[in-house]
């Protein structure tokens, strides 16, 4: 493969690559250098920011200093429930801030890109920081295995069952939150079923619940064993054999590829390409690595159309420049403002179908802000931007004095211009160019940039392409 379809590939399935990595993957087949990142995605990195015995003792404290009723004031126990809030907060935003970093670091890139898809899917919201860093978890234990296995886990994880309310579904009350999603937006998607079907499928997942201690609960009292007829079918259907059913259906193959396809190969849909590869996929028994070695060694995956054209998010943008020139954030707090800033806060989605990305990712004060920050990081200027409140507690205290300054952020540029040394004016200009965009400058852009005063020109140049709008592009 050539250094122009390795840089595409990298972005699409990690968060981009150094220099060397691109030249290195230039002189291999473009099926080896894919083998290679399933190879490198064996190793899977766990997420361990947290300690789950002592967020479960500061729980536990909290539940039995409130019980005291006696010897504490109803504004002294409010003031500890803040508290114990404003701690688990803060531990989510380590969470955050751990996980982006094992992105930037290029280690397994394809399972965690894998596992920031599946993050976006099966898309989760929870305040208990110990549910969120076993979710995590879960999802990257999954990425690449059979998608039966991920539906089944993720369906019994604590974290979800709560988001969804199947702690409440009792056999007496039917709660049809979690079955209506389940359908929804993690296997078929819309039209492929009735509401007769989500009411019987509700009465199956009856009694699925958790404990405090994060582990999955069959309350077997308070599950309808009776006869239950979902998607034309009749039965005693529990939890488990409504996935099952839901995995025979060629609706879910459909859907679910369809949402890998825009994810990594183009917003735009290709209807021919995606029944192809569902009808595939569901032969293969849902194998996701199968799918996505399929896509990364397909021809039309490197086609001009697919190539820069789609936007990156947020997460994506920020672990990109930790990945190719070498950034390092340094603390957490900056990096969290800005995630809040540009709409994308890992582990904060903004509703159960995830963040919708495509587009919408831009927008005129966001695109200003994204081509700003580079500088901001790498001159630990002040972001001239302030991020809007939406009235959410757990985003809002983002916003905190001191997160709008990168002052801890590094570059090392004796590593990063290595491979460009002997390079000056143009010739470094291009190299540059090739490595960190999607595009070729236009002539008026090269132009611009070459005529511009410089005290450095690696650091020059490198800024001045970081800051354009192609950039934004992968």
């Amino acid at each position: 493969m050539n250094i122009h379809e390795a840089k595409h590939l990298f972005l699409r399935a990690g968060f981009g690559a150094t220099p060397e990595e691109l030249r290195e993957a230039g002189r291999h087949s473009t099926r080896k250098v894919v083998r290679r990142l399933l190879e490198d995605a064996d190793n899977a990195l766990t997420l361990h920011s947290i300690d789950p015995q002592q967020v479960g003792y500061s729980r536990k404290n909290l539940l039995e200093m409130v019980m005291q009723r006696d010897s504490l004031t109803a504004e002294q126990r409010k003031q500890m429930v803040r508290e114990v809030q404003q701690q688990d907060r803060d531990q989510i935003g380590d969470l955050n801030f751990a996980w982006l970093t094992q992105m930037g670091q290029g280690k397994s890139a394809l399972r965690e890109k894998m596992t920031l898809f599946w993050h976006g899917h099966f898309a989760c919201r929870s305040n208990n920081p110990l549910f969120v860093q076993q979710q995590n978890n879960l999802l990257r234990e999954h990425a690449l295995g059979k998608f039966g296995d991920l539906l089944g886990a993720i369906s019994k994880d604590p974290g979800m069952l709560q988001f969804l309310n199947n702690q409440q579904n009792r056999k007496q009350s039917p709660n049809e939150n979690f079955a209506r999603e389940v359908m929804e937006l993690f296997t078929t998607g819309r039209g492929a079923y009735s509401e007769k079907d989500i009411k019987e499928a509700a009465r199956a997942f009856t009694g699925w619940g958790f404990n405090p201690k994060g582990e999955f609960v069959f309350r077997k009292n308070q599950h309808d064993d009776g006869e239950k007829l979902f998607l034309g079918k009749r039965g005693n259907f529990n939890g488990e054999d409504i996935l099952a059913l839901l995995l025979e259906r060629p609706e879910t193959a459909r859907f679910v590829v369809g949402k890998v396809y825009t994810y990594f190969v183009n917003d735009v849909p290709n209807p021919a390409v995606i029944a192809d590869l569902a009808k595939d996929f569901h032969k293969k028994d849902y194998d996701i690595r199968w799918l996505m070695e399929e896509i990364f060694t397909s021809s039309w995956f490197y086609e001009p159309q697919n190539v820069g054209v789609r936007i990156k998010s947020p997460v994506e943008y920020l672990a990109g420049l930790q990945r190719t020139p070498g950034v390092s954030y340094g603390s957490k707090q900056s990096v969290l403002y800005v995630q809040k800033a540009l709409d994308q806060v890992l582990f904060y989605p903004p509703n159960v179908a995830g963040w919708p990305g495509g587009t919408a990712w831009i927008d005129s004060s966001s695109l200003l802000l994204r081509m700003k920050l580079p500088e901001v990081i790498l001159q630990s200027a002040e972001l001239n931007f302030r991020a809007k409140s939406d009235g959410d507690v757990n985003t809002d205290y983002l916003s905190k004095r001191g997160a709008r300054q990168f002052r801890d952020a590094q570059l090392d540029w004796s590593v990063f211009g290595k491979p460009f040394e002997g390079l000056s004016g143009e010739g470094l200009l291009d190299a540059l160019t090739e490595t960190l965009l999607q595009r070729p400058l236009s002539p008026a852009q090269r132009q611009l940039i070459l005529r511009r005063p410089r005290k450095t020109e690696l650091r020059d140049f490198t800024l001045a392409l970081l800051t354009l709008p192609e950039f934004q592009l992968c």
